[in-house]
């Protein structure tokens, strides 16, 4: 589904990303991992095709994304769903309106549909009757919660999770894990999920990439991670310190 290689990306001088390459296959869930600062929120909006690394090639789906033009772009990314850091939660929209906008773009579903679905995943993320609220009036936990409802309502085939469950609380965080594993295993959705919580990940996800200074220095299954020796994929998995 995505393949990556020879991605290097620069911030002035500075390599944020040295000579990334990887890929993910149709219907694996794969952890990136690693401290922050490693470059894995740049390394999903270059698959994305958001951002243009200097060097390297991103493929989704067969697709040269960094060939595409805006309209192919834009059809292209109508098969992923994309959950950032930032929220990107229009201000002007209720969130009802938000978590429709994709189904409403799509022009394919009645608005009765739509309804009962933005309903159901307010319920499932803990955030039930909230439809005619404003971003304005939410804590950022729910606003991320609200964001994870967009991007996955319109069921897409690929997923982009950066920190899901950052800001939540362990019940909540669960309960996303739990929905992330779900479209997994029902739909079979091919996902790429940026998190700093193991626990929460490690069940879940077929693969893990750590990244470090820009560089992957661990690729593998949960059970390759946990015998490596390499003493930095160790420390970082069990979140160990060197004091």
């Amino acid at each position: 589904m995505i393949e990556v290689a020879g991605i290097t990306k620069l911030h002035g001088r500075e390599v944020v990303l040295d000579d990334v390459s990887l890929t993910v296959g149709a219907g694996t869930q794969l952890a990136l991992i690693g401290p922050g600062g490693a470059g894995k929120s740049l390394l999903i909006k270059i698959m994305a095709a958001l951002v243009r690394p200097e060097r390297g090639t991103v493929h989704v789906n067969g697709e040269d994304m960094l060939a595409l033009n805006d309209v192919e772009l834009a059809r292209a990314r109508a098969s992923m769903g994309m959950l950032f850091q930032n929220y990107a939660l229009f201000d002007f929209m209720t969130v009802e309106e938000n978590i429709a906008f994709p189904l409403r773009q799509a022009g394919k579903l009645g608005e009765g549909e739509i309804t009962e679905r933005v309903a159901e995943l307010l319920h499932q993320v803990d955030l039930p009757g909230i439809q005619k609220q404003y971003p304005r009036e939410l804590s950022g936990g729910m606003k991320k919660r609200v964001t994870f409802a967009r991007a996955v309502i319109h069921e897409p085939p690929l997923l982009f999770y950066d920190d899901p469950t950052a800001g939540l609380d362990p019940v909540t965080s669960s309960k996303i894990f739990i929905l992330l594993d779900r479209m997994k295993r029902e739909r079979g959705v091919t996902s790429v999920v940026i998190t700093h919580d193991i626990l929460g990940v490690r069940d879940i996800c077929d693969e893990f990439v750590l990244l470090n200074h820009g560089r992957v220095v661990f690729r593998g299954t949960r059970d390759e991670i946990e015998s490596s020796e390499v003493r930095f994929v160790q420390q970082f998995w069990r979140g160990e310190s060197d004091e």
